[in-house]
C-alpha cells in the first residue's frame, strides 16, 4: 500500500528540521505558535519524524527530530509548498 504524501503543512513541519543540529523540529513556528499536534503525530505515523526525548517539564510537548525517510521526504517534494 502507497503512502499518502505529506500535506502542505506536514511539509513546512519536515523542513523546519533540515538544518537543525540532530534534525530537531521546533515546537513552535516562526510566529511563536505552537505546531499542530495532528501535523506532528501525522509525521510520527509516517515515520518522517520521531520522538527525540520527553520533556519533563511539559510532558505533553512532542519533541522530535527528522528520519532518513524525513529528509527523504523533503528531498522528493522541494516544489510543493
Amino acid at each position: 500500500m502507497r503512502k499518502k504524501p505529506p500535506t502542505p503543512a506536514q511539509l513546512k513541519y519536515l523542513r523546519l528540521g533540515r538544518y537543525q543540529p540532530g534534525g530537531k523540529l521546533p515546537i513552535f513556528d516562526a510566529d511563536g505558535q505552537q505546531i499542530s499536534r495532528s501535523v506532528i503525530r501525522a509525521c510520527l505515523k509516517n515515520g518522517w519524524a520521531e520522538p527525540w526525548f520527553d520533556n519533563p517539564i511539559k510532558p505533553d510537548w512532542l519533541v522530535c527530530k527528522l528520519t532518513e525517510a524525513g529528509m527523504a521526504t523533503i528531498d522528493k517534494y522541494p516544489d510543493r509548498l
